[in-house]
Protein backbone atom coordinates (compact mmCIF):
# COMPACT_ATOMS: atom_id res chain seq x y z
CA UNK A 1 0.00 0.00 0.00
CA UNK A 2 1.66 3.43 -0.68
CA UNK A 3 2.22 5.97 1.96
CA UNK A 4 -0.09 8.98 1.11
CA UNK A 5 1.79 11.32 3.57
CA UNK A 6 5.28 10.02 2.18
CA UNK A 7 3.73 10.40 -1.79
CA UNK A 8 2.99 14.06 -1.13
CA UNK A 9 5.77 14.83 0.69
CA UNK A 10 8.07 13.78 -1.83
CA UNK A 11 5.88 15.41 -4.64
CA UNK A 12 6.57 18.72 -2.40
CA UNK A 13 9.75 17.55 -2.07
CA UNK A 14 10.44 17.21 -5.85
CA UNK A 15 8.74 20.46 -6.50
CA UNK A 16 11.04 22.84 -4.41
CA UNK A 17 13.79 20.93 -6.56
CA UNK A 18 11.83 22.32 -9.62
CA UNK A 19 11.76 25.24 -8.05
CA UNK A 20 15.45 26.20 -6.93
CA UNK A 21 16.65 24.71 -10.57
CA UNK A 22 14.40 27.35 -11.76
CA UNK A 23 16.24 29.76 -10.36
CA UNK A 24 19.58 28.44 -10.94
CA UNK A 25 18.65 28.63 -14.81
CA UNK A 26 17.47 32.26 -14.27
CA UNK A 27 20.37 33.47 -12.50
CA UNK A 28 23.34 31.69 -15.30
CA UNK A 29 20.42 32.81 -17.87
CA UNK A 30 21.07 36.66 -16.71
CA UNK A 31 24.93 36.00 -15.77
CA UNK A 32 25.45 35.24 -19.76
CA UNK A 33 23.20 38.01 -20.82
CA UNK A 34 25.14 40.76 -19.00
CA UNK A 35 28.06 39.26 -20.62
CA UNK A 36 27.20 39.60 -24.10
CA UNK A 37 26.21 36.52 -24.64
CA UNK A 38 22.74 36.47 -27.12
CA UNK A 39 19.45 34.74 -26.04
CA UNK A 40 19.65 32.35 -28.87
CA UNK A 41 23.02 31.44 -27.85
CA UNK A 42 22.25 30.90 -24.58
CA UNK A 43 19.21 28.62 -25.30
CA UNK A 44 20.27 26.95 -28.06
CA UNK A 45 23.27 26.09 -24.98
CA UNK A 46 20.96 25.00 -22.70
CA UNK A 47 18.35 22.85 -24.59
CA UNK A 48 22.26 21.11 -26.11
CA UNK A 49 22.86 20.22 -22.55
CA UNK A 50 20.20 18.90 -21.26
CA UNK A 51 19.28 16.25 -24.23
CA UNK A 52 22.61 15.43 -23.39
CA UNK A 53 22.06 14.79 -20.12
CA UNK A 54 19.08 13.14 -20.73
CA UNK A 55 20.48 10.48 -23.39
CA UNK A 56 23.28 9.50 -20.73
CA UNK A 57 20.33 8.99 -18.56
CA UNK A 58 18.05 7.63 -19.92
CA UNK A 59 19.07 6.72 -23.55
CA UNK A 60 18.57 7.88 -26.98
CA UNK A 61 15.15 6.00 -27.33
CA UNK A 62 13.60 7.45 -24.09
CA UNK A 63 14.80 11.47 -24.54
CA UNK A 64 12.89 10.61 -28.50
CA UNK A 65 9.47 10.00 -26.84
CA UNK A 66 10.16 13.19 -24.48
CA UNK A 67 10.97 15.20 -27.14
CA UNK A 68 7.55 14.04 -29.05
CA UNK A 69 5.78 15.11 -26.04
CA UNK A 70 7.37 18.44 -26.04
CA UNK A 71 6.80 18.72 -29.40
CA UNK A 72 3.13 18.56 -29.13
CA UNK A 73 3.21 21.10 -25.91
CA UNK A 74 4.82 23.77 -28.21
CA UNK A 75 2.60 23.02 -30.70
CA UNK A 76 -0.36 23.96 -28.15
CA UNK A 77 1.07 26.79 -26.96
CA UNK A 78 2.62 26.14 -23.77
CA UNK A 79 5.37 28.11 -24.09
CA UNK A 80 4.37 31.33 -25.97
CA UNK A 81 5.45 34.16 -23.81
CA UNK A 82 2.41 36.15 -24.50
CA UNK A 83 -0.21 32.94 -23.16
CA UNK A 84 -2.76 32.88 -20.98
CA UNK A 85 -3.48 30.42 -18.17
CA UNK A 86 -7.48 30.02 -17.60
Amino acid sequence: MIDVQSAELEEMIQAEKKQVALEYHNEAWADGMSDGIEADILAETAIATALTELVRLHGEDDVLIMMETLKKRLEYGEFRPDRTIQ
